[in-house]
């Protein structure tokens, strides 16, 4: 039986992503790397948390490995397993054992749909111990200082059947993500979308209107991420009320008076 070992680079930062800090969340992460703390995000979607964890792993000069946590994930998916190749049966590491081996920074962003017989795995590794058990190779890997463990979940997802143990949050030190303040806001739309300070502006107050309507039924406010999609619609050349019916309006709702309401909102601004 051999292992098949996978190139850590590929997993480098190689460009410095653009990352706007609003309340001192840069220094409170350097902190919990340099003490070896693993942390926990916690914000709505598309409030910039993925991309923090980009900036930081550019930062601190640390590959860093992405997973995507869903209910079919398995502790095997994190962990590694024996694979088929030819002939030989080969151990292929999963992110996890990567990350310990190699020093990287393992995110596994919204844990909370990953089921709980999986997550129990990384409890180990989120306190001191500071380990990680091959119970198919029979091993106990030891994490490399670098090593840093950041998961993220949004808590207005929460309910009684995704929801993170106690057991689990207890072990992070906690970073709270929420819609940026309006002038950081503007300038991250003006930067992404590559629109004119001017545009930019109007979308944020649209996206500061349409929040405002969560008091009356809305689920979800709209994220920064859609402000960003719609003001590359329009420096594309589609008119607003069009860009923000697809970016905005659709993908946040889908009740008809409520699509009509962001709309007015829209004509008003625009």
């Amino acid at each position: 039986m051999k292992g098949q070992e996978l190139d850590i680079e590929q997993y480098r930062v190689t460009e410095k992503p653009f990352y706007e800090e609003v309340s001192g969340e840069k220094a409170l992460l350097q902190i919990a790397a340099d003490s070896k703390m693993p942390v926990m995000l916690k914000g709505p979607t598309g409030c910039g948390k993925t991309r923090f964890v980009q900036h930081m792993a550019h930062e601190l000069g640390r590959p860093l490995i992405t997973v995507a946590c869903h209910e079919d994930l398995t502790a095997s998916d994190l962990v590694g397993r024996y694979l088929l190749k030819g002939e030989e049966t080969v151990w292929v590491d999963g992110p996890l054992t990567l990350g310990v081996k190699h020093g990287a920074i393992v995110y596994l962003d919204e844990i909370v749909e990953a089921r709980k017989d999986t997550t129990v795995i990384i409890h180990p590794l989120s306190d001191d111990r500071r380990f990680l058990p091959l119970e198919k190779k029979g091993q106990v890997l030891e994490a490399v200082d670098d090593f840093m463990l950041v998961i993220s979940y949004n808590p207005g997802y929460q309910s009684v059947l995704k929801e993170l143990k106690q057991s689990t949050k207890q072990r992070f030190v906690a970073i709270e993500f929420s819609h940026p303040p309006q002038d950081i806001e503007v300038r991250i739309v003006e930067h992404e979308a590559k629109v004119s300070h001017e545009v930019a502006k109007r979308l944020v107050k649209l996206g500061e209107k349409v929040r405002n309507l969560r008091s009356h039924g809305l689920e979800e406010g709209v994220s920064t991420r859609l402000l960003i999609y719609a003001g590359t619609l329009i420096r594309q050349g589609l008119a607003p009320d069009r860009a923000c019916e697809a970016a905005v309006t659709r993908p946040i709702t889908d009740d008809q008076d409520m699509q009509r309401s962001i709309q007015e909102l829209v004509k008003a601004i625009f």
